[in-house]
């Protein structure tokens, strides 16, 4: 189980998150509104972080009132965490609302932080929703490149802020960090779930998620990737491409908008304009593998390896541990006429993912090599 952590932060770390803003949570109705008003009726309407009477009464029971706010914090994380109390574990995939979690004893990140802020909130404990961009990671799943983003609960001055954070990684450095309104961690909870209902190929449902997602919160640009992802399947080319440019107009170094709009484009034909996209990407600060992957791809069909070699090691280089990058270095190794180095490739990239579409092309092409021989 992934335990929490607290982190005392400096204001350097920080930048320019500074001050301190009055919190507002956010009501049903004023959802509603802010979702119609946007011309949409939410078949939907769910705001995750609110408490059903019985959990009210569970985070009282567990936490004095009398006590000093430090303390109640303390109180209320051990209480989510004892197994004699709540005993909450982590799991991966589904994001439940808080009273979910409640029920389930199970919870992501950003599942957790709902649950976490409502009953802290509860309690009189002023803490607030930190999007961490610092343990952000990337996977492929068919043509739908995902990146996992990362929330943690804020509390105190943003000059002296403390992290709670229920899926730490040992030995992250919190720099790129930010504090989200409510509406903001409300659109990540609808764009999460219309990225679920992508992955099970409910279209439909994913669309009605993530348009309410994109309607809470139109400066999220998560929300219109995801959107873009559930046109394109749904065979809305023409919204799909809108919906990545809209991302993009938001965040101009989205690796995911760029990586997906550039699968787009290629789609279509339109492999020049693909082509700058990833070159954009490139320049940027871009920690994604697949846009580096797609990019030595472009280089091995233009018979550029020595251009693709550079490219696949960036791939590698921000995210090693990954079947496609490894897979990657085996075929372009195999190109190069190194066959012993292309089968070591092979075996690290199959002890990872043995299925993936890239690992079974190095071993096809392997088995073909051998019998040449």
């Amino acid at each position: 189980m992934k335990r929490t952590i607290v982190v005392l932060l400096s204001l350097l770390a920080l930048g320019a998150c500074s001050g301190n803003r009055s919190i507002q949570s956010v009501g049903r109705l004023e959802l509603e509104n802010r979702i119609r008003s946007r011309g949409l009726y939410p078949t939907h309407l769910v705001v995750p972080y609110h408490l059903t009477a019985e959990m009210k009464r569970w985070v009282h029971e567990i936490v004095p009132e009398a006590a000093p706010v430090e303390d109640r914090i303390n109180y209320l994380n051990r209480a989510l965490f004892a197994e004699k109390t709540l005993g909450v574990h982590y799991e991966s995939g589904h994001t439940g609302t808080a009273s979910e979690v409640f029920e389930s004893r199970q919870a992501n990140c950003l599942a957790f932080t709902h649950l976490f802020i409502g009953m802290a909130r509860e309690v009189s404990i002023p803490a607030y929703f930190l999007e961490v961009r610092d343990v952000e990671k990337y996977y492929k799943e068919g043509d739908l490149i995902v990146v996992s983003d990362h929330v943690a609960v804020g509390y105190g001055p943003r000059h002296d802020m403390r992290i709670i954070d229920f899926a730490a990684t040992d030995g992250v450095e919190y720099r790129r960090i930010s504090v989200v309104d409510d509406y903001r961690a409300i659109a990540m909870f609808y764009s999460n779930r219309g990225a679920e209902q992508l992955r099970l190929a409910h279209y439909e449902e994913a669309l009605n998620w993530l348009r309410s997602a994109v309607a809470i919160d139109p400066g999220y640009s998560a929300s219109w990737v995801n959107m873009g992802v559930a046109l394109r399947r749904s065979g809305d080319l023409e919204g799909a491409e809108a919906a990545y440019r809209a991302a993009l107009e938001l965040d101009l170094h989205s690796s995911s908008a760029l990586q997906n709009l550039a699968a787009l484009l290629n789609l279509q034909g339109r492999d020049r304009e693909a082509l700058e996209l990833l070159e954009l990407a490139d320049r940027s600060s871009n920690r994604n593998p697949f846009t580096y992957l797609s990019l030595g791809d472009l280089s091995m069909r233009r018979g550029r390896l020595e251009e693709a070699g550079r490219f696949y090691r960036k791939a590698l280089n921000r995210q090693g541990r990954n079947a496609e990058s490894l897979a990657a270095m085996g075929l372009w190794s195999l190109k190069q006429g190194e066959s012993k180095k292309a089968q070591n490739w092979l075996r690290r990239a199959e002890d990872l993912d043995p299925e993936s579409q890239r690992v079974a092309l190095l071993r096809e092409r392997l088995g073909a090599k051998s019998d040449e021989v």
